[in-house]
């Protein structure tokens, strides 16, 4: 292997140490690959799509969708530190990947089956969804592990931020793919492009929408491919029965000690708070959309793309920022510019704007034609670029404050404080939209575990 990296020539074995240009722009694919699971089927088509047309009610179907959630949640929160600790002991971190990569792609293929208005296949349904979830979860763990092998400390948040952005621009791509070839409208039969779907999708039991799942998983085969063929993994220290023995035993030796690491503890702490927070914004923010302005396939993807975008100008911009600034103040400003947009967001309705009436929404009026609508956009704009920067530092501070010798099982432990309370935010907003019959009401939860966040981070030393 060769470095990237300029440096002085009695460097010699830091060259050998970090990888080549190729292996580290196939390991940034991995994040183009895995992204559409995201943009596609938890935030912008199929979750609204669930809520909206399978599910009775929108009501219904965010408290169903977020139930899910949290169970698949409590799944990788509690086998996240275990297989980051057996990973570490074993060395090797593809087959984890491409085990972890086969359940996203059987799990996003089996969507398919999500008919609207028929309550038979709601169970399997979110079954397929929450084997997905789990599936693609614990592939990024094992892919984050992967980092500080790849270039130098000083490059490591360049790195963090360029494979957020990359991913981005890979969800943005995957929607332009499914509104302006393969989703129509079910009144007009056209795509965005004007265009009757591809592969004679039918527009009236929503074809268009439900294709999201298999090719999601379509698309992480085929550019999750480079990842596998020329970035390096870590030889194989033990084989895999030894290493189940000895990671359990350095797990519990890193959990005993993680009170006397206070800063790292704290860490842990807080991005499990507003990590909750995050992915609960982004699981239930097109879901609201749909419910509150009545937006469908094509409005929530169009909203979805320009999201993408600010997400990954922003997640760019923040890892530059990062390997100037530190982690903790890029983190720091992006949950202030969540906190302040989420809070703005509650008191926009379809007929007013912080409490100044304005006209709504109507059933011939243009694409994001009324006040509301386009605020909303900008505010969500301001969210996707804030999320992209929050996620890719975050993993950055870690790795800063993390033993390098430790740093699948740290990054099993980040992925477990991260989702061993991913059920709660998803569970409130279900709990509190089902009881008030409210979507506003089940978001306002939200601001809570971002104001818990700012105050951990305040107490974190990197």
């Amino acid at each position: 292997m060769t470095v990237t990296t300029a440096l002085p020539a009695d460097n010699a074995d830091l060259r050998e140490r970090y990888a080549s240009r190729a292996a580290i722009a196939s390991w940034i694919m991995f994040d183009w690959a895995a992204q559409p699971y995201f943009t596609l089927i938890t935030t912008f088509v199929f979750a609204p799509y669930f809520a909206t047309f399978v599910a009775a009610t929108p009501a219904e179907g965010q408290s169903l969708w977020g139930f899910a959630t949290g169970a698949a949640g409590l799944v990788i929160a509690f086998a996240s530190p275990v297989l980051g600790a057996i990973a570490d002991a074993n060395g090797r971190r593809k087959p984890w990947i491409a085990a972890f990569g086969a359940l996203l792609v059987i799990g996003s293929s089996l969507m398919w089956i999500g008919r609207p208005g028929d309550a038979s296949v709601i169970l399997p349904l979110l079954t397929a969804y929450g084997i997905a979830t789990i599936g693609v979860e614990f592939a990024t763990v094992f892919n984050n592990a992967m980092m500080p092998s790849l270039v130098p400390p000083h490059k490591i948040g360049r790195l963090s931020g360029t494979g957020w952005a990359t991913g981005y621009v890979g969800g943005i791509l995957s929607l332009i793919l499914v509104l302006g070839f393969l989703a129509a409208n079910p009144t007009t039969g056209r795509t965005l492009f004007g265009m009757t779907p591809l592969f004679g999708l039918d527009p009236a039991p929503h074809q268009g929408d439900r294709i999201t799942g298999p090719l999601t998983g379509l698309w992480f085969v085929v550019f999750v491919l480079p990842m596998f063929l020329l970035t390096p993994d870590l030889p194989a220290k033990r084989s895999v029965r030894t290493a189940l023995r000895v990671g359990l035993i350095e797990l519990r030796d890193t959990l005993r000690e993680l009170p006397q690491r206070r800063s790292l503890a704290t860490f842990l702490l807080a991005n499990m708070i507003y990590t909750d927070g995050l992915v609960s914004l982004f699981a239930f923010g097109g879901i609201y959309a749909a419910g509150t302005f009545g937006w469908h396939t094509i409005e929530i993807g169009t909203f979805g793309m320009l999201l993408a975008i600010a997400g990954a100008l922003g997640a760019w911009i923040g890892g530059k920022l990062d390997d100037r600034v530190g982690p903790k103040a890029v983190i720091a400003t992006s949950m202030t510019v969540l906190l302040l947009s989420i809070v703005t967001i509650l008191m926009v309705d379809k007929d007013s704007i912080l409490f100044v009436s304005v006209t709504p929404p109507s059933p011939d009026g243009g694409l994001f034609a009324a006040p509301a609508e386009k605020a909303y956009l900008i505010l969500g704009c301001l969210i996707g670029g804030a999320g992209g920067p929050l996620q890719a530092a975050s993993r950055t501070l870690l790795i800063r404050m993390a033993p390098k010798d430790r740093i699948t099982q740290f990054f099993g432990l980040f992925a477990l404080t991260g989702k061993v309370t991913s059920f709660v935010g998803p569970l409130l907003i279900g709990f509190i939209t089902a009881v008030t019959a409210s979507q506003k009401a089940g978001m306002a939860v939200l601001v809570l575990f971002f104001v818990a966040g700012l105050a951990l981070l305040s107490r974190v030393r990197d």
